[in-house]
């Protein structure tokens, strides 16, 4: 079972995914008013026991996707996790010994099917498609091994990046990645059941129907146990944070020439298991 967090006439909603529409069911469960709740309480499986014989509440075409999990404590993101993506940088060094990191806010990101916003102030607005790892069981210090043991869910994200903004500074790319609407995570969540989810699982971006990055989970430089055993020695990690997990080679800002993402383009990023997540592009 999927789950989403959407909106329709003025209200916010969570639900089951069908192929006709969605099952509301916020409404059941006052105790949890978003997903995040939900996850904290370990209660995917109780809203796919609730969905179980119901009718679809709102059709497909009659509401908006929002992003799935709605104000997290944290979006962490991974940087250059992929060989290639390493070799992109072309300064002769090799794979990092430790996983460069940084946050995005919630307000950065939309949901399924909205626009991506290129801002006024650039026309560098970039793709990144990557794996989203939901937590679902916090905690600090979590050992490698037991890592995988703290993931409730799985997503996709578009990382979309404003590529003059990320070196505005001495050493910072928080500005090039915050922008509001730039980027994009969803459609929904897939409960995570087993190990073999993240393993090898195929992600794949896609402007205008042209595969710009494919490859594949196993292949990362830092695995998303390493990811999550790592960022929990520094800090504290909640339920429905979310950990972006890094974007193969092949972002437009590596062609030569650059090709940015322009308003009428439209961006797929696909990961195996989960699903699509579709966005066009529209100016500030």
């Amino acid at each position: 079972m999927r789950f989403a967090t959407y909106s329709a006439d003025d209200q916010t909603f969570y639900g089951a995914v069908t192929d006709g529409g969605m099952i509301a069911l916020s409404d059941h469960f006052p105790q949890w008013p978003t997903l995040r709740e939900v996850i904290a309480d370990d209660g995917l499986d109780t809203l796919d026991a609730a969905a179980n014989g119901k009718a679809v509440t709102h059709a497909s075409g009659s509401f908006v996707f929002e992003i799935p999990i709605p104000r997290p404590e944290k979006i962490i993101c991974v940087g250059v996790n992929f060989p290639e993506r390493n070799a992109e940088y072309k300064d002769g060094k090799e794979a990092p010994k430790f996983m460069s990191l940084f946050p995005r806010f919630a307000r950065s990101f939309v949901g399924h099917d909205v626009p991506l916003t290129r801002p006024k102030a650039s026309v560098q607005l970039d793709y990144e498609g990557e794996v989203v790892v939901v937590i679902g069981k916090g905690g600090r210090h979590i050992k490698q091994e037991d890592a995988l043991d703290h993931i409730a869910a799985l997503s996709i994200c578009n990382e979309g990046t404003i590529r003059d903004w990320v070196r505005h500074a001495k050493f910072n790319v928080t500005q090039g990645k915050n922008w509001d609407g730039s980027g994009a995570i969803g459609p929904w969540i897939v409960p995570f059941k087993d190990p073999s989810q993240l393993l090898d699982i195929k992600l794949e971006t896609r402007v205008n129907g042209e595969v710009r990055q494919s490859d594949r989970s196993s292949r990362m430089i830092f695995s998303h146990a390493d990811e999550i055993a790592y960022i929990s020695t520094f800090t504290t990690l909640v339920p429905g944070d979310m950990i972006i997990t890094g974007t193969p080679t092949g972002a437009g800002a590596r062609f030569d020439p650059p090709i940015f993402l322009k308003p009428g383009d439209v961006v797929e990023v696909e990961v195996e298991g989960v699903g699509v997540l579709r966005n066009g592009v529209v100016d500030e």
